[in-house]
């Protein structure tokens, strides 16, 4: 079996085929083997972020793994390819980065006995969260707060400051930059009437962000001000979000992803009608 190469960026051709690779796995296990960012940084290089090519004898690709600045991995082998060695001696390049955590997005069985049989254990359950999109959820905003739409070029610099406020504590989304802000604003799904922004005096004080894509909408991110919590802007948000997408977009189905050792927002998304529909599953090195 070949060897694996580790590279820092990848090229256009390299680059269509791991694509190429994530969507027949995508189409045949109904879940994304990589996250957004992931996906992205394919697009260009980023800081610590190493590729994972994984060829047979022929040169073809039959495998992709990318480690992240932060030593989190995540790995994918053709479905095609699949029950011939081929994912333990990606894993075994993955943990010669010295990864130190790896993604199994959708709980796949066969992710769960490679991590275990490397000796990882589970230290994340991120949920995803599913609910008919019925508009029956009403907003109401605390007093004084009121609510408009993102303006691109002017409201950046202010939406960061909140994020990192609100996400402190976020493994991911509290570190978010400019660039991937940026990045998120170019891509084809982005709708600047369906990200609200809730002002108290002028200031952000929190926002929800909704994506549309593949027919199915998102509460792609909800964030409140530290010194909002606890006053029902979370819901409020979250309501104005869910009406939007069902009565303007006409969307059926609205999905949301949520820490499983959060449990307020757990109870929160409980209460609208969420269920959970799937999981990704975190493991590490103990």
């Amino acid at each position: 079996m070949n060897a694996v190469e580790v590279i820092s960026t990848v090229d256009a051709e390299q680059r269509a085929a791991i694509t190429a690779v994530l969507e027949r796995a995508a189409g045949v296990d109904g879940k994304q083997p990589v996250s957004e960012q992931g996906r992205l940084a394919l697009r260009g290089p980023r800081e610590g972020v190493r590729h994972l090519l994984q060829h047979d004898a022929d040169g073809a690709l039959v495998g992709y793994g990318q480690v992240d600045g932060e030593g989190t991995a995540e790995l994918v082998v053709d479905p095609a390819r699949r029950g011939h060695g081929y994912g333990r001696a990606l894993a075994t390049a993955v943990s010669g980065t010295g990864a130190a955590r790896v993604w199994a997005h959708g709980g796949h069985p066969g992710a769960r006995r490679l991590a275990e049989g490397f000796g990882l254990e589970l230290s994340r359950e991120l949920r995803q969260l599913r609910r008919s999109l019925l508009t029956d959820v009403e907003p109401v905003l605390p007093p004084g707060v009121v609510l408009r739409t993102f303006v691109p070029g002017q409201d950046e610099e202010a939406w960061l400051a909140l994020n990192a406020a609100a996400f402190a504590h976020h493994p991911e989304q509290g570190s978010w930059t400019r660039r991937d802000l940026d990045e998120r604003i170019a891509e084809p799904w982005f709708d600047p009437e369906g990200f609200f922004l809730a002002e108290r005096d002028g200031r952000l004080v929190g926002f929800h962000w909704t994506k549309v894509e593949g027919g199915i909408g998102e509460v792609y991110v909800v964030g409140v001000a530290p010194q909002e919590q606890g006053s029902g802007l979370g819901r409020a948000l979250t309501a104005t979000g869910l009406r939007y997408l069902g009565e303007v977009r006409r969307l059926d189905t609205v999905l949301l992803y949520v820490d499983a050792d959060n449990p307020a927002a757990l109870r929160v998304y409980e209460k609208l009608g969420f269920t959970v529909h799937e999981v990704d599953l975190m493991y590490r090195r103990p």
